[in-house]
């Protein structure tokens, strides 16, 4: 597959493009991904440009009305839920790329997904120990996480060992749960306040945003840009969520290497007041690659990762 990008000199929205697209198609060798810079009208018509950024995939242009005119304007496109950018939204690229499972690839389990397998006792204690979390914002007691793995006839140690060799939960050199995604026990920048629950912190700032859509209930997110120590508040609230401040977005990114999501990727997930200073603590970080998240994108990504962890039955 060939993927290019047109878009005119100095086009602000080609890097959003660039950026959403090296996220998406990220570990894809199948797919040549090029970028143009179209000079003028005639350029536009012969490259079948629609206004800048175009994307086109195999030469075609998927995002295009029917007879749509070539121009070399700055272009604007509709999200589903009604907004408007200037460029396509992380969701709809991997529609039109064929690249399934985004979610599951955040989730840093290379497409696995953060719901362990039932067999084993693996969902039972990973949703005993997510559980505990919610309640009490911290971990189970191991008696707790032995009762939830008797069933199984498996010892609870190594219940607890199989989970983080798979990257489900992380644990100390005791072997004592440090942190079940989206929860840490060690305090965090991001704190979330469950409503009628205890307040917990989060792993990163999609794991915060993950919480919430979990428990089913209200939830207040707190947290820091990490380049000017501003506030950034999410609420939860009957069915809405209000951002503070309204241009606050999520950087979404990770270091080459592999290793578990709270070594590679975590530290890389974080709330930003606007997309600009996104960018500029992102250009500060050594080998580090990835996208600026609207909102929506951020927080629907959150949803798909963690919504199903208690709602799936761990039998």
């Amino acid at each position: 597959m060939r993927v290019e990008m047109l878009i005119v000199p100095d086009c602000p929205n080609g890097p959003v493009l660039r950026e959403r697209l090296e996220l998406v198609l990220a570990g894809r060798t199948d797919v040549e991904l090029a970028e143009h810079v179209v000079g003028d009208q005639a350029e536009a018509e012969r490259r079948g440009m629609h206004g800048s950024p175009t994307l086109l995939v195999d030469g075609r242009d998927p995002f295009a009305e029917p007879d749509a005119p070539a121009a070399v304007s700055c272009r604007l496109y509709r999200g589903a839920d009604g907004r408007i950018g200037g460029a396509p939204s992380v969701e709809e690229l991997r529609r039109v790329l064929g690249v399934p499972g985004g979610a599951d690839r955040a989730a840093g389990r290379a497409g696995r997904g953060r719901l362990a397998p039932a067999e084993g006792g693996l969902r039972e204690v990973q949703q005993a120990v997510l559980r505990s979390f919610a309640a009490t914002g911290a971990p189970p007691s191991a008696s707790e996480v032995k009762s939830a793995a008797e069933p199984f006839g498996v010892p609870a140690a190594e219940v607890l060992a199989e989970l983080a060799a798979e990257d489900f939960l992380t644990l100390d050199d005791t072997g004592h749960v440090q942190a079940a995604y989206p929860f840490s026990a060690i305090p965090t920048e991001h704190v979330v306040q469950i409503a009628d629950g205890p307040a917990v912190w989060s792993m990163c700032a999609i794991d915060a945003l993950g919480i919430p859509v979990m428990l089913d209930t209200a939830a207040v997110i707190t947290s820091t840009d990490p380049l000017t120590g501003e506030k950034i508040r999410v609420e939860f609230t009957d069915g809405k969520t209000t951002w503070q401040p309204t241009t606050a977005v999520v950087y979404f990114g990770a270091r080459p290497g592999s290793g578990p999501a709270a070594a590679v990727c975590c530290s890389y997930l974080r709330f930003f007041t606007t997309r600009a200073t996104a960018e500029q603590w992102s250009g500060r970080q050594a080998d580090l690659s990835g996208a600026v998240l609207d909102q929506a994108e951020a927080e629907r990504l959150g949803a798909d990762i963690f919504g199903p962890l208690l709602s799936t039955p761990a039998r």
